[in-house]
């Protein structure tokens, strides 16, 4: 279970403002612990300093962290935290989510665009170079995925490249970074349940065009891209504990787009 319902004292958490890259109103807010050798990084949901937190982005990575489960797709693991935080003296009860370095040790990280830079041939396309270097079924899945839940934000510093100098290893890092994704920036019920989950909204795509499902077009084989197949049933456990996080319009809309994508996508 990856969602802690009960409320933490998160108040020491000294966060950090990161504006948004959508171009949306507010700030994506980050901070990071480290107790005991162990070194936690915290984001919290699009914050208003006027209206306090007015997102449900923590939430959309859980739910994309459950489905890359589903799916067997290698990704970053994260944690729901119900918290009392503190931003800038001023006391929340809000949900945070929480996650550990993906790195492993002697390893260092760098965005996927800087490294496309550095090593791409001439003329060579962002989904070729990344075939040629060997991360292609990553890269495919990621698309594939990206279009299930229409995610907006995968920039080239949202794909990273893990690098061991000692070890001379390079290799592409697990998924990560989903909050802007499914039905945000929906704010309540009523713009929840209009929705078009089949719209095909701009995306800030590093790998394709701004299209998420023309995107698809890139994928030479997409039988078998996934070790597993979602199922109706599967409906359960992605929204398991979070009942009482997202409201029913929520939970109903985002399920209705993760699966009828995902069925359009196995029938291509």
């Amino acid at each position: 279970m990856n969602v802690i319902n009960q409320k933490q004292d998160l108040s020491f958490l000294k966060w950090s403002h990161v504006r948004s890259s959508s171009g949306t109103a507010g700030t994506f807010l980050k901070s990071e612990s480290f107790f005991h050798g162990r070194k936690t990084y915290y984001k919290l949901s699009n914050y208003d300093s006027v209206k306090g937190v007015i997102g449900h982005e923590c939430v959309n990575e859980i739910i994309v962290d459950r489905l890359l489960t589903l799916l067997g797709v290698e990704h970053l693991d994260y944690e729901l935290i119900h918290a009392g935080i503190e931003v800038e003296g001023r006391p929340l009860d809000t949900y945070v989510c929480a996650s550990e370095d993906f790195k492993k040790r002697g390893e260092s990280k760098i965005a996927l665009d800087d490294y496309y830079r550095a090593n791409a041939l001439p003329g060579e396309s962002h989904y070729d170079f990344c075939v040629r270097c060997g991360w292609q079924q990553t890269i495919d899945r990621m698309i594939a995925v990206d279009y299930f839940i229409l995610n907006r934000d995968r920039h080239g510093a949202n794909i990273e490249i893990l690098r061991n100098p000692r070890s001379k290893s390079i290799r592409i890092a697990p998924l990560f970074d989903h909050g802007l994704s499914l039905i945000y920036p929906c704010k309540n019920d009523q713009e929840a349940l209009h929705f078009d989950v089949h719209a095909d909204k701009p995306c800030n795509n590093f790998i394709g065009s701004y299209s998420c499902y023309e995107n698809l077009s890139l994928i030479a084989n997409k039988n078998d891209l996934f070790p597993n197949h979602l199922k109706d049933e599967d409906k359960t456990y992605l929204f398991d504990g979070l009942e009482s996080v997202l409201s029913d319009a929520f939970l109903e809309n985002i399920w209705k787009m993760i699966y009828e994508r995902y069925r359009i996508y196995e029938n291509l």
